[in-house]
């Protein structure tokens, strides 16, 4: 299912409907692994993660946003984070709050040292970045960053 976003399900005699939503999409998830290096809300309670991957050249990426954290997820996240330092590749960088939107995101630079396990519809612009909001699955605490793939490189093929 290479490129493929997920399939539409509809009854076996339902016809199209303009403005009517008989029709069910189930997108198809994989999930991967990215460097968080924002936030929204605080240190002590993140609301979501902004997060990044280094380009072939080694600078962080910004390339998806998640949905808001669960309050169990963002405990767990808020354990592990660390103010960022002055230099971090993301200063004076503005995050649009959706794809193609022009709101922006209130957002808290982190050292992006931490990597997050995300699941992603795999749905790509072509420059990399996810056009939707990926859900949180865990910290990987047992992965570096240099484990992470490359700006540009999706996710993983899902197994099986």
């Amino acid at each position: 299912m290479s490129g493929v976003e997920g399939i539409l399900v509809k009854p076996l005699n339902g016809r199209y409907l303009t403005g009517f939503r008989g029709w069910t999409k189930i997108r198809r998830r994989v999930t991967t692994e990215m460097i968080v290096g924002a936030i929204t809300g605080t240190l002590t309670r993140p609301q979501l993660l902004v997060l990044g991957r280094h380009d072939q050249n080694g600078r962080l990426r910004a390339v998806g946003r998640t949905v808001p954290l669960r309050p169990d997820a963002s405990r767990q996240v808020a354990e592990h984070l660390t103010a960022a330092a002055p230099g971090h590749p993301w200063e004076g960088v503005r995050f649009s709050a959706t794809w193609g939107s022009r709101d922006v995101l209130d957002t808290t630079l982190v050292h992006p040292a931490l990597v997050a396990e995300v699941s992603a519809d795999r749905a790509i612009d072509h420059g990399g970045v996810y056009r939707h909001p990926l859900r949180f699955q865990r910290l990987r605490l047992d992965v570096g960053l240099e484990d992470v793939p490359r700006f540009g490189e999706g996710p993983a093929p899902a197994a099986g």
